[in-house]
């Protein structure tokens, strides 16, 4: 049997990223997090464990050194900064960046960037060294925080074909539904679909709205 790839979580200790590293975890995966504080993700990551210790922690370019896959899950306030301080440790990896350009204190309105969205951002920092993915925009911590799997699709977005695949399994992983969304231009649309569930959260009080794709046979998931 293959060895499940190892996943370094940037910003493992927050919300979204935490949530993600425990559902991968339990999947069989090795997980890293990764922070600005090597003590703060090794503190997290010792809570997370159960009894096999797959949870590892350590700082942000550290973690992305030892992994082979890297999801960074910080606040856009952030984002550049901790693409640039990873870029020398992920040169030929799969990088899925998970991060929407919310600004406050209107988050639920739709303000993409100049780039066109976070993940052009990401790809424009780290050039064609870096395979970037776009995912998990859609779906809510809280969701992924409880147990069970998540009546959610996650879409997947990226310029090369097969490691969007490996994104997709990911998100399957994870409990929820990955979908093949295209090329990476195209997560501009998850971002900004992002603010419009943030305003319909607030405006049915409820918590986690996310998405479905209808008509979707599994077998055309990608």
């Amino acid at each position: 049997m293959q060895a499940r790839p190892t996943i370094a979580v940037i910003g493992g200790t927050g919300e979204l990223g935490s949530a993600l590293a425990k559902r991968w975890a339990a999947a069989g995966y090795p997980i890293i997090l990764g922070s600005r504080s090597k003590q703060k993700a090794q503190a997290v990551a010792q809570e997370m464990n159960a009894n096999d210790g797959s949870v590892t922690g350590d700082d942000n370019r550290a973690a992305a050194a030892a992994a082979d896959i890297v999801v960074v899950a910080v606040p856009y306030a952030s984002h550049e900064a901790i693409i640039n301080e990873i870029k020398p440790a992920v040169a030929g990896k799969i990088v899925v960046d998970t991060v929407v350009p919310l600004v406050p204190p209107k988050v639920s309105v739709v303000q993409l960037p100049p780039d066109g969205s976070a993940a052009l951002i990401a790809q424009r920092l780290l050039g064609e060294a870096a395979r970037v993915q776009s995912a998990f925009h859609n779906v809510s911590a809280s969701k992924l925080h409880s147990s069970g799997s998540v009546d959610c699709d996650v879409l997947v977005f990226g310029d090369d074909r097969e490691a969007r695949a490996a994104v997709i399994d990911l998100a399957n992983a994870a409990g929820t539904r990955g979908v093949d969304g295209g090329p990476l231009a195209n997560s501009a649309a998850a971002e900004a679909l992002t603010s419009v569930l943030i305003g319909i959260n607030r405006r049915y009080k409820i918590d986690g709205a996310g998405i479905r794709i209808t008509g979707l046979p599994a077998a055309q998931r990608r």
